[in-house]
């Protein structure tokens, strides 16, 4: 397993596979999301026309298995403008981390904390005092949460970050179940670097 920061050409070239990896994974819980590949690749655009944003990439061999992504919170303030309306955050001085997608068979090998190791040291190099990110929130007795599943907050609180109280955004989008978009909460978790 490699992981490596994707820059100029390179991240031009992994933009589908980006595109596909966010589609699989977030088709799982907790997002639900039935997205479509024209969507994806306009949203990573982002990234590519960026000189303050990252993608690393985690390859097995020469197969991408899974990416985070992370920009200046000032790149997204138009979305995020309503949540961060009573916070007394400079969101100048904030770096939001936008993803972390990873294959299934991947996971628990340290992979999630080499993403947050990455974008933390990269928001550091480029002056960020804060970092935060956004993650889902879906009700406890939705019908297709999974017997058994455990919340990422243990992992996300072991590396400093906590629950910025009152700061939700909202967005839609289509989940698998349903014939359209619905609104859902996206919770922002925040922390010094």
């Amino acid at each position: 397993m490699k992981i490596v920061p994707l820059t100029g050409p390179d991240l031009g070239e992994a933009l589908d596979d980006i595109a596909r990896l966010r589609m699989t994974v977030f088709r799982d819980w907790p997002y639900l999301y039935d997205g479509d590949v024209a969507y994806e690749r306009q949203y990573l655009e982002v990234y590519e026309n960026s000189a303050q944003a990252i993608v690393l990439g985690a390859f097995d061999g020469d197969w991408l298995v899974g990416a985070a992504t992370g920009t200046p919170l000032a790149d997204h303030a138009d979305d995020f403008a309503d949540a961060f309306t009573h916070a007394r955050i400079d969101i100048a001085q904030t770096f939001y981390c936008a993803e972390s997608v990873l294959l299934p068979r991947y996971r628990g090998r340290g992979i999630g904390h080499r993403f947050f190791d990455g974008r933390e040291a990269f928001a550091r190099m480029q002056g960020f005092a804060h970092i935060c990110f956004a993650a889902v929130t879906r009700p406890a007795d939705h019908p297709l949460r999974p017997e058994g599943y455990r919340p990422l907050d243990g992992f996300w609180e072991r590396r400093g970050y906590a629950r910025l109280p009152g700061v939700v955004a909202q967005f839609a989008w289509k989940d698998i179940d349903q014939p359209g978009e619905t609104d859902k909460a996206l919770q922002f978790w925040f922390r010094d670097l």
